[in-house]
């Protein structure tokens, strides 16, 4: 009873009152405290990494690189293709001066190449890089200002990244009007990459979108589109049936032009 005559009275409520808004206040400044270190974390002040940069897995392709960094400023590094540390920095000259003093710490440095890059670069190779997927497209067409049509090359599901897609224009390169977007990945760590072609209808042209892929034993002509005179003087674009299309590297459509 005591107890509760003392919660109804104005000191326990006032004194409650207060412990509310310290409690309040110490929260705040918490919160603000986190912003201000997480807004001022950009990364280690100081850290030392060694990386292995190379195009084959011939060792005379491949390159050690060792870099010590101090808030973002590279000081010092070794690189194998040099042979000895260099410095960046006044304390990095200074730094990589006694490194290639150190004699055995220089020929440290100098077979990690060869007991961390080639070994290594060995299995990147078999098991991942020299793994490749063969592509697919479709082709649909899609209409533009007046009488021109844009044609759209789709190609999917092809790795790794690097690949060409042309249009050809009666076995010429048809190099005006293409616009290529960037190959984009997607979850399965396949790529994709979409063609855009500008072009007025002619009667006669034939036109292919081929594809070239290291998957791939030859390029492939993803479809042939013909134009055929849908009336005196005019002509008409034919993609396909429903102007869409599956495509695979063993699909090749050759139809002709007809009055």
């Amino acid at each position: 009873m005591v107890f509760s005559g003392l919660q109804d009275s104005p000191f326990f409520l006032q004194t409650i009152h207060k412990i509310t808004i310290i409690t309040i206040i110490i929260i705040i400044m918490m919160i603000i405290i986190c912003i201000v270190i997480v807004n001022n974390i950009k990364g280690f002040r100081n850290y030392a990494a060694g990386r292995c940069e190379f195009n084959s897995t011939d060792p005379s392709d491949i390159q050690y690189i060792f870099a010590s960094v101090y808030n973002k400023l590279e000081l010092y590094r070794f690189d194998s293709k040099v042979g000895k540390f260099v410095g960046y920095t006044e304390y990095g000259v200074k730094a990589a001066e006694h490194l290639n003093n150190n004699t055995a710490w220089l020929e440290r440095f100098r077979h990690l190449k060869y007991t961390s890059c080639v070994p290594n670069i060995n299995v990147y190779y078999k098991d991942i890089l020299s793994k490749s997927v063969e592509p697919y497209a479709m082709m649909h067409t899609t209409s533009s200002s007046g009488s021109e049509r844009v044609l759209v090359c789709s190609v999917y599901g092809f790795y790794p990244k690097d690949i060409t897609v042309t249009w050809i224009n009666n076995h010429q390169q048809i190099t005006t009007g293409v616009i290529n977007t960037e190959p984009t990945a997607d979850r399965d760590w396949t790529f994709q990459l979409h063609s855009h072609l500008e072009y007025s209808p002619r009667s006669g042209d034939q036109i292919s979108c081929v594809v070239e892929h290291i998957s791939l034993k030859e390029p492939m002509v993803c479809w042939t589109i013909l134009l055929y005179k849908t009336s005196p003087g005019q002509s008409g674009l034919m993609v396909s049936e429903h102007e869409q299309l599956y495509i695979t590297s063993q699909m090749f459509n050759n139809l002709q032009v007809w009055d």
